[in-house]
């Protein structure tokens, strides 16, 4: 399965919900990141959101699966795929996993459009960032 390592961290005690597990919005941030990682890697990156082609994802739907609970201490470390490139919208899938065993703790696909920053609505993903996504397109089914 090709996917890119898009996010590694610890999670800190700050992370955790009084139920003593990563807080659920933790695991967002996470995969928000990942987008960015990603989407760094296919040529849109920060200063080209600020002055270049001014484009970005900007993630519609998510459908989300908790596996396994992380606690304070936990390395993680997040894998990004592409699971569908259509003409404005890519598919992200995200696998975040519990760096020591491997355990995978969350997955979830994100929905993106890609938005023009200017207009604030939904542009044509350019040809090259189309090109260079597909080394990460996967076809992997749960």
């Amino acid at each position: 399965m090709p996917a890119m390592d898009s996010f590694r961290s610890v999670v800190d005690p700050a992370d955790c919900d009084f139920l003593g597990h990563m807080n659920v919005s933790r695991y967002f941030a996470a995969c928000s990141d990942g987008v960015f990682a990603i989407q760094s890697d296919m040529g849109l990156t920060a200063n080209d959101m600020r002055t270049g082609r001014r484009l970005s994802f900007a993630v519609v739907n998510a459908q989300s699966d908790f596996r396994a609970e992380l606690s304070a201490g936990d390395v993680i470390r997040l894998e990004t795929s592409i699971v569908v490139i259509g003409s404005k919208s890519m598919t992200f899938r995200h696998r975040l996993f519990r760096a020591d065993g491997d355990t995978l703790a969350f997955e979830t696909e994100f929905k993106c459009v890609m938005l023009s920053l200017e207009t604030r609505r939904a542009a044509e993903i350019p040809e090259d960032v189309r090109e260079k996504a597909t080394q990460w397109l996967d076809s992997y089914k749960p």
